[in-house]
């Protein structure tokens, strides 16, 4: 793990592949997720071995990126992405992200000149599911997380008061709509016991989704990080995305 510095944020990357690679990855976590998860980790090595520099980040305000949890929200991240990819020299690029972290690699892809395509596991399509009273009372939700590497349920957990202006500021945007625009291809995953995003919801979006797309069903719940076969699964289609599109 590294700290560098875009021109709007500090942020703990970590990285695999060669720096001189003519391709970039980037690969995003979920919502208050870590690049530390193992899964994310597994990426990056795949990705570095087909010739990317493949790079993961703690979005702004979480895990090991400085600054407060004000910092973390769809915006910002959107942000981060893109002066990640500014920093990186506007290399072509390729987004991988998982849950909020495939929302933004498929909205920040769509508009990026630099992204040539993107790839979203298992994404929300609209806004954040809404705080409950308590939570909009209090001013924040609480949210755990896994400790890395994030294989199980750890005891130990990361405790996270999420600011409700998290969930104001995530309903300003559409990546369904995005994902119409784009005449970028794109990879979608999507599971069959995925608990945010049911079966019938996605293939609703696919259906309006522009080509170029594969779409792949995945037979996992949202949390496939706790499923090794599923992350190799999901390697592969990736790899096979790639070839017929990037060769």
């Amino acid at each position: 793990m590294k700290i560098i510095k875009t021109r709007s944020f500090r942020l703990a990357i970590n990285t695999k592949g060669s720096e001189n690679s003519g391709r970039v990855a980037v690969v995003l976590p979920g919502r208050l997720d870590t690049k530390d998860y193992s899964c994310f980790n597994c990426h990056l090595e795949y990705l570095a071995e087909k010739n990317h520099l493949a790079v993961s980040f703690d979005p702004p305000g979480t895990w090991e990126s400085p600054g407060g949890i004000e910092l973390f929200t769809t915006t910002n991240y959107i942000k981060a992405v893109n002066e990640l990819v500014e920093y990186f020299g506007n290399r072509p690029t390729i987004l991988l992200g998982h849950s909020r972290g495939g929302t933004v690699s498929i909205i920040a892809g769509t508009s990026n000149p630099s992204v040539v395509g993107y790839v979203a596991i298992m994404s929300s399509y609209g806004a954040p599911s809404k705080p409950n009273q308590e939570d909009v009372e209090m001013g924040f939700r609480i949210s755990y997380r896994d400790l890395p590497p994030g294989v199980e349920k750890t005891k130990e957990q990361r405790r996270f008061d999420l600011p409700i202006k998290y969930f104001i500021d995530g309903e300003k945007y559409d990546a369904a709509l995005s994902l119409v625009k784009s005449t970028k291809p794109k990879l979608l995953f999507y599971g069959t016991r995925d608990e945010f995003t049911g079966v019938e919801e996605a293939e609703e979006v696919f259906k309006k989704v522009s080509e170029p797309k594969i779409v792949y069903k995945l037979d996992t719940d949202h949390d496939y990080r706790y499923h090794p076969e599923i992350v190799g699964e999901i390697s592969g289609v990736i790899g096979e995305f790639l070839i017929k599109y990037f060769r």
